[in-house]
């Protein structure tokens, strides 16, 4: 009646593990035991029952009991009032077995009482309020403060299991939030928007409301605490500095401080990034962030460094995007001017009028442009010959212009005048050198040698670049300068531009050549004109005359030429049901001579085509098929009619368009569908299928049915896609055999077609997954039965042979005995 009764409020208690020991049982011998009880349950909870071997009687419990757990003399242990994990987690007990005269007979043993968790504290922030501060420009996601918050149930169970989160921002701009935080940690941080939109001159301050919830924020019954944080913006210290200037070439002892970065914080680890890829690299950066530059630089070869100043934390992490540090080079005055060249040379006329510009000489100095130490001055120092006196040239002081100054020159005083020019900037001067060349004016016409070089017959094949004639003019002004040099040019006759004039440049003679074919039935006679002349203009008062003129008769000869095709590949679009005689394209072609020309088809392997000869028609003369050939190729002939029966040709291709009349059929061959048998349950094929008409831009859409509606009660065809469909069957009654199932099959087109394909699909028997298909006899493999008989009779034979052998071996001893020390071999 007793066990009963404890049965029973073990199976009212909530959770009560408590009514089972270790062996999941209410009740037991003494041995150590230990059992696990929700804090908060109701008093008087039974937990278990020990049972007792007689001398013992009765049973005694010690330990840290706190007043809660009893047990009775039957060994009925339970507890006396809720338990609290928070007070004690763990409870330790010891329990023996006593007699009648209090003496122990077992134990004590050790039994364990585990209090588990249940959510029965909320959270509370260590604050109600918090104070942080953070930069302007800070790294998102680094924390720069955090809030705390405790819990005193366990934080190994979801009740522990606290979730921050930021309920409030105050103000909040365009609904973006500058702030976020660690929902396990409380760990505070800017967002990417934060990061970059935070500035303490439009708001230096911020609010924020952080809730924390227990049961790691997921249940609808956690508990939760709220606080407030306030959070000031500080202006970012971690700025690019100013442009750096330093002075080249530098004698000061280095390294010298140039300039300094500085993170928001101490502790920062910095570092300089070389992205010029340097070497040597002359910065260097140290941990207080100062920048030095390490070695005299040189303007001339680098005007400007550009590099970054990184700030990293501990544990080498950037704490913020690089800072580009702008350093440029001062320029000082180390560079003398240098000349462009060994000797400048310029050109003048006699006769050139008084101020006229002879040239603009320039130097250079690799000092700063637009700078004080690069501005140059000219200075002509001297002249020579300095006949018919000095000073004939003069020089711009700064723009370096040089010009005629007393009088216009002569050749025949002197040919060439050599200068001096000394060229200065504010520290130093290098000298330069100027060649001046008086060239003669051009007052001197070209003058032909001939004025009729007669006339020349060509025939019109004559090779372009062939040299036809040479014709020569002669100039008195001085030899191989732009006053004497001819030029020649083709002034009439030739407007389609079939000939060229090259002159030689030593001689000045004109090699008149073949530029474009000759075409003796557009213009079979030319009378061609020259003119001569120089590249330098004419003095004033001199003109070109008849003696600059010449001419000769080209006399082109015809020669027979092949028809000509207008463009060298005709094209032609049909379709491919087009009937038989339709015409298809049309072809022609010219004969230079103006011959008839005659028509044929080369190439036509097919047959598929004809060509009217007269008129270059082409009809189609068989049925026309795109599958068999998209583009049927073939060349046309054009022959001459008379002549020389000279031919040419040109291809001719015909692109067929498509027309629906290929049925659809399985893509590929299908003889190896099965299904194990028998089936365990219905199963399904996937198949494809095409068809041998040109596929649009769009999937194929076919359709799909069964063949006979007989077959409907056993398999059932369902479409996957345009082109794929599923057999299925709809039970598992199936013989052994093979079946093959007719699968309707419509392309959609225009107009539709429709076949009819048969899937063979077999029921066998598998091994390992496997159709496994028993061998059928083949001639010469005998059967079982005859193998066997074929064994049978084997070993009779072999039998017989012995007994043979036997019998014979036996009379022949009996014929003639011998010992068998003198017993004879037997050949």
């Amino acid at each position: 009646m007793v066990s009963a009764q404890l049965h029973f409020l073990c199976l009212l208690t909530l959770y009560l593990t408590c009514g089972y020991g270790e062996e999941g049982k209410f009740s037991g011998p003494l041995k150590p035991m230990t059992f696990s009880i929700f804090e908060g349950q109701e008093p008087s909870q039974v937990i278990f029952q020990f049972k007792t071997n007689p001398p013992a009687v009765t049973f005694e419990l010690t330990g840290e009991t706190d007043g809660i757990f009893k047990i009775e003399k039957d060994g009925l242990l339970y507890h006396t009032r809720a338990l609290d994990r928070e007070t004690r987690a763990v409870h330790h007990l010891q329990l023996a077995a006593l007699d009648s005269h209090g003496a122990i007979v077992d134990g004590p043993v050790p039994i364990t009482i585990e209090v588990k968790d249940i959510n029965d504290n909320r959270p509370t922030f260590l604050q109600s309020k918090y104070e942080g501060s953070v930069r302007q420009n800070s790294r998102p996601g680094k924390p720069f403060m955090y809030v705390n918050a405790t819990d005193l149930d366990d934080p190994a169970t979801p009740n522990g299991q606290l979730f921050y989160q930021i309920v409030i921002q105050l103000p909040q701009i365009n609904d973006v939030m500058y702030f976020q935080i660690d929902s396990k940690t409380g760990a505070i941080s800017l967002t990417p928007e934060g990061s970059q939109e935070l500035d303490p001159v439009k708001n230096p301050s911020y609010n924020l409301v952080v809730s924390v919830k227990d049961m790691g924020g997921q249940s609808e019954n956690s508990f939760s605490d709220t606080t407030y944080v306030d959070i000031s913006i500080r202006e970012n210290i971690w700025k690019a500095p100013e442009p750096v200037e330093i002075r080249e070439n530098s004698t000061d002892p280095h390294p010298i401080k140039i300039t300094q970065v500085q993170w928001n914080d101490p502790g920062a680890q910095y570092s300089l990034v070389n992205k010029e890829k340097l070497s040597p690299f002359p910065f260097s950066i140290d941990q207080e962030g100062n920048i030095y530059v390490t070695q005299a630089l040189d303007r001339e070869e680098k005007n400007s460094h550009v590099f970054f100043a990184t700030a990293k934390d501990e544990n080498g992490k950037p704490l913020a995007y690089p800072l580009e540090i702008y350093v440029k080079v001062i320029d000082i005055n180390d560079n003398p001017p240098t000349c462009l060249s060994p000797v400048t040379v310029f050109e003048v006329q006699e006769n050139e009028p008084l101020g006229n510009s002879i040239g603009i000489f320039e130097a250079h100095d690799m000092d700063e442009a637009n700078n004080i130490n690069s501005i140059l001055k000219y200075k002509l120092v001297d002249q020579t010959p300095k006949v018919p006196s000095d000073g004939l040239f003069l020089i711009g002081e700064y723009e370096g212009k040089v010009q005629l100054s007393k009088q216009s020159l002569k050749k025949q005083d002197s040919p060439q005048y050599n200068l001096s020019i000394e060229v200065s900037d504010v520290d130093f001067k290098t000298l330069c050198y100027i060649q001046v060349n008086v060239i003669d004016i051009n007052d001197q016409i070209p003058i032909f040698e001939t004025s009729n070089y007669g006339s020349k017959t060509l025939s019109e094949d004559t090779a372009i670049g062939s040299t036809i004639l040479i014709i020569q003019a002669t100039d008195a002004d001085e030899p191989f300068t732009g006053s004497s040099k001819i030029l020649y040019k083709i002034v009439q006759g030739d407007t389609e531009g079939r000939l060229e004039v090259v002159t030689d440049p030593t001689t000045n003679a004109g090699y008149v050549k073949i530029k474009k074919p000759l075409d003796f039935e557009t213009q079979p006679v030319s009378s061609i004109v020259f003119q001569a002349e120089n590249p330098e203009p004419l003095v004033k008062g001199i003109e070109y005359n008849a003696s600059s003129f010449a001419s000769f008769e080209l006399i082109v000869t015809d020669v027979n030429e092949v028809p000509v095709f207008p463009q060298r590949i005709f094209q032609a679009n049909v379709s491919e049901d087009a009937a038989v005689g339709s015409r298809v394209g049309n072809v022609t072609a010219r004969d230079p001579e103006g011959l008839t020309v005659s028509y044929s088809l080369k190439g036509n392997m097919r047959g598929w085509l004809k060509i009217d000869s007269v008129t270059g028609e082409i009809f189609s003369a068989a049925p026309l098929d795109r599958e068999t050939e998209s583009v049927y190729r073939v060349q046309v002939v054009a022959t001459e009619v008379g002549g020389y029966s000279l031919s040419s040709t040109a291809d001719f291709h015909l692109v067929l368009t498509d027309v629906n009349d290929n049925p659809p059929r399985l893509a590929k061959d299908y003889t190896g569908l099965f299904f194990c048998h028998p089936l365990s349950a219905p199963g399904s094929l996937i198949f494809e299928v095409t068809d041998d008409d040109q596929q649009s831009l769009r999937r194929p859409k076919f359709t799909f049915a069964l063949g006979r509606e007989g077959l409907q009660s056993d398999w059932e065809v369902s479409k996957i896609n345009g082109t794929h469909a599923r057999l299925s069957t709809r039970h598992t009654r199936f013989e052994e055999q093979v079946y093959n199932i007719p699968i309707r099959i419509n392309d959609g087109g225009q107009p539709p077609m429709e076949g009819t394909v048969f899937l063979p699909v077999t029921f066998c028997q598998c091994v390992e997954g496997s159709c496994f298909r028993p061998a059928g006899r083949q001639d010469g493999i005998p059967t079982v039965g005859m193998a066997v008989g074929i064994l049978l009779t084997t070993f009779l034979v072999i039998g017989i042979i012995l007994a043979v052998v036997f019998i014979r071996m036996r009379k022949d001893k009996v014929e003639n005995p011998q010992s068998p020390e003198n017993k004879p071999l037997r050949s």
